[in-house]
Formats: C-alpha cells, structure tokens, sequence
C-alpha cells in the first residue's frame, strides 16, 4: 500500500539528506534547497518549452490524488558506467550510506539505509575505469541486507548478447553482437585479461585466423542479415545497423592493438567473462539474474530509458510483473527478437524519430495504470536530474553524467555523485555533485512556483 500525496510538512532546507563519511569521497555535495522550477532549462523542459502544458498536467494530477508515494523511501542512482568511486560518492549522497575509508567499498548502511530502497537505474557496464569494482560494490551493498533492484541497461544487455555468441555456432540473428559492441567493450577485455589471465592461459587458445572467425560475423552476414524478418526492424533501423556494423568490423582489432590487445587474448578474455557471469559459481553470476526491465513503486515507473506504445499498452493490461518475466525469457531464449523489438526500447529510447514511437495514447495508458511520473537515466545530463513532459507524461531525466570518462569527455568539472530520492512525505529530491542546491518536486508546492512564474512573467508584458 503506497501512501497519497501529502503537503509534506516542513520547509525544504530542513529536508537535505545527511552526509555521513563526506570526507573519504573528494565531491562537492549540495547543501542547501530550491524548488524543482529553478535553474530553467537545467531542471524542466517541456515539448515546446511552455510550462502550462505542465502546470495543467500536475493540476490533474493534484486534483485526483494521482500520487501514490511509496512506503518506503527510495534511492534512485544511474548510469554508473564502470566508475565504482562515482557510486560510493553517490551513496554517501543518498544519506542511506556511511563511507568509513578510503576504498569504494569502505561503507556500511545508515539506519535510513536499512529502512530504504536501492533502484539502480541500468548501464553499470563501459566507460569507466574498473567494471568489476563497480559490481563488488553493488554485491558489498546488496550482501548487507539492503533492498535492493538493479534494473537493465542498454550496455548492460549489449555486452550479455555480445559475450555470450563469441565461439558458438553462427547464426545469423545474432553472430553480429561482438563486434556490435564496438570500442566501448574493450576497457572491459582488458580488465578481465590483467585480472585473470596470463600469458600460460594462450597455451589452450586457437590461432588468430580461428579467434577472428569466432569474434566476428561471416562475411556473407552482410547480405543475409537484412533478409531476416522478425524483431519488427524497420527501415531506417536497418541501414543505420548495417552502417554501423561495417565501421566497427573494419576498427575493432586496430582499437585493441592500441590497448595492448591482440585477437587472442581477446577471445581468451572473452571465455573467462563467460566463466564469471555465467557459470554458477561464477563471482558475478549473481548480476545477469537480477536484473529488471522495469520496477514500480506506488505509482512511479522506473526503466533506464524510457517507454513506448507497446510497452505501455503491456503495462496497462499486464503490469509490470509481466514485462519482466516476458524480458529474463527473452534474454535467455530469444535475444534477436528483444534487441530489435519494443522491449529493448526500453532500455534503448532516446525518443527520437529512428525509436519507437510514444504517443499520447501512450501517455494515457500510462496515467490509467496508475502511473503518475516514470524515472529512468540514459541520456546524460550537465546540471543534474531534470523533470522534462512529454506527451503530458512527467519523467525525471536521473543520468547525471556520473562516471570520470564521461566527464573528461564532455569537460564537466569535479567528480561525479548523484542520487533522486523519492519520499514516502510526498517529495522527490535531486542531489547532484553538478547544481549547487538539492531540487525539491513537491506537486502542490512546485505547482505554486510554476503558477508564480507565469504571473509575474504576464506582469513584465
């Protein structure tokens, strides 16, 4: 039973999380509060960047006591791309966690901890420094006892399908999925192989004219993979697919030459990944098994990136039970039909014109399945969580730019740490190492802000 919408009592400055181990971290953490509506476009974006579109959908919503908030209070943290120090950061940041060292794994739960939810939002994998410290620290938070629901992310899934057809029969469905990954799969070949691997372990592994033919796709996959029907690929999805897959067959062995890898200790890498993500007694086997296409609380919808007709179509009739069942199926026994279908939309969706399309008929199945806001992460942003409308369906935008790969990429200062928590009081809050103040959503409140803008922007006319 989730709670309704209350006028959350207290001003937001009394309302910050608590820092407990602040000092281990090195991030600037926000301590004071605003209103969600500050910093302009850095915290809400509509369609067509007029705010009543928004203020007549939270007015509904207020009205018809259409937020339902969890019994528990829930700490929402993703796109952590292989950064196990960003993730630490980002705990310290929920108040649900104590840094007692200076390791990422130096931390044990608060009391607010043990009460709480962890969601984390998808795409541990890629981009940062150490993808295997990132999962021992999930395992050490998960071993504690806590709550906790780790939902899938697109590179998450790229690197399961990829890993799993090195070495198998070719078909030709699937036999692309290596070398789809691209340069983004390398940093994670190169930790298994110094973590795990020596030059005794190439003793057992074929030459380099074998380990090629077993990593990438036949040269006839170029013109029998656009003969495929199934997966509901279109058009425009195809071309950009085979683009895409010649450029990283033509690159893939240079980028590992670059890394100090060549083509058999690649495929050696590869076989040992299967080892520990897919044997039972694997470390990692634990990672694959949880994982969650999507995860509701009260009536807020969590995914990594997004929905569309079809899945929200599902969510109405079936709920989200039932999605994640048709998704650990379909990533066991039929990977081909959920990368090109509208389940791993979910995980892909930029909501762009090439992804799948999310109407407002979509919007209004939705709201009818009880679902008043969806948070999820993938696209990643400068300044923080950020609410942005769509189709009248509110979304917390939660990909903070966490990991240090990101943010030497696109010259976002400091370390990153970020953390949306949801509050059985009636409040969301956005913590980000990247704005100077906590946001606070709380629908009535921020609905007042909203309407006291537009009035005093019709006085300045």
């Amino acid at each position: 039973m989730s709670n309704k919408t209350k006028h959350a009592a207290g001003r937001p400055d009394a309302i910050k999380p608590r820092y407990y181990g602040r000092k281990w971290i090195s991030v600037n953490l926000p301590d004071a509060t605003c209103d969600w509506t500050h910093g302009g476009e850095k915290s809400i974006v509509t369609e067509d960047g007029n705010l009543s579109d928004l203020i007549d959908v939270l007015r509904e919503l207020n009205d018809r006591e259409h937020w339902q908030w969890p019994q528990r209070k829930h700490y929402f943290i993703s796109d952590l791309h292989a950064d196990p120090d960003a993730f630490a950061a980002s705990l310290v940041a929920s108040g649900g966690v104590k840094h007692l060292g200076p390791s990422p794994r130096d931390f044990e739960l608060t009391k607010a901890g043990r009460k709480a939810t962890f969601v984390i939002g998808g795409d541990c994998f890629d981009k940062g420094p150490n993808n295997l410290e990132l999962l021992r620290g999930v395992r050490h938070l998960k071993d504690q006892g806590v709550r906790l629901r780790v939902l899938a992310g697109n590179h998450d899934i790229r690197l399961l399908f990829g890993m799993r057809v090195v070495g198998e029969k070719k078909d030709v469905r699937n036999e692309h999925f290596f070398v789809r990954a691209g340069q983004k799969i390398i940093p994670l070949i190169k930790e298994v192989w110094e973590s795990y691997l020596s030059k005794k372990a190439m003793k057992s592994i074929p030459d380099t004219a074998t380990c090629r033919r077993r990593l990438f796709p036949r040269d006839s996959w170029f013109e029998e993979f656009p003969k495929i029907r199934g997966g509901d690929i279109v058009p425009a999805q195809m071309d950009r697919e085979l683009n895409r897959i010649t450029k990283k067959v033509d690159n893939f062995e240079k980028l590992c030459g670059e890394q100090g890898l060549d083509l058999r200790q690649v495929y050696a890498a590869t076989q040992q990944w299967k080892k520990l993500f897919l044997k039972k007694d694997g470390e990692f086997q634990w990672f694959y098994r949880s994982l969650r296409l999507c995860y509701r609380s009260g009536s807020f919808l969590f995914v990594h990136a997004g929905v569309d007709d079809i899945v929200t179509k599902m969510l109405l009739k079936h709920g989200v039970r039932h999605i994640n069942n048709a998704f650990q199926t379909a990533m066991r026994e039929a990977p081909f039909d959920f990368y090109y279908g509208s389940l791993c939309n979910t995980i892909r969706t930029k909501y762009r014109d090439v992804d799948r399309p999310f109407t407002r008929k979509g919007s209004r199945d939705v709201r009818s399945a009880g679902i008043a806001a969806i948070l999820h992460g993938h696209r990643n942003l400068h300044h923080g969580q950020r609410l942005s409308l769509r189709k009248s369906q509110i979304n917390f935008e939660c990909d903070t730019s966490l990991d240090r790969h990101t943010r030497r990429l696109e010259n976002v200062n400091g370390r990153g740490a970020s953390v949306t928590i949801i509050e059985p009081t009636g409040r969301i809050l956005g913590v980000s190492s990247d704005f100077p103040k906590i946001k606070v959503f709380e629908p009535q409140r921020t609905l007042d802000a909203l309407l006291a803008a537009k009035k005093q922007e019709g006085n300045k006319r």
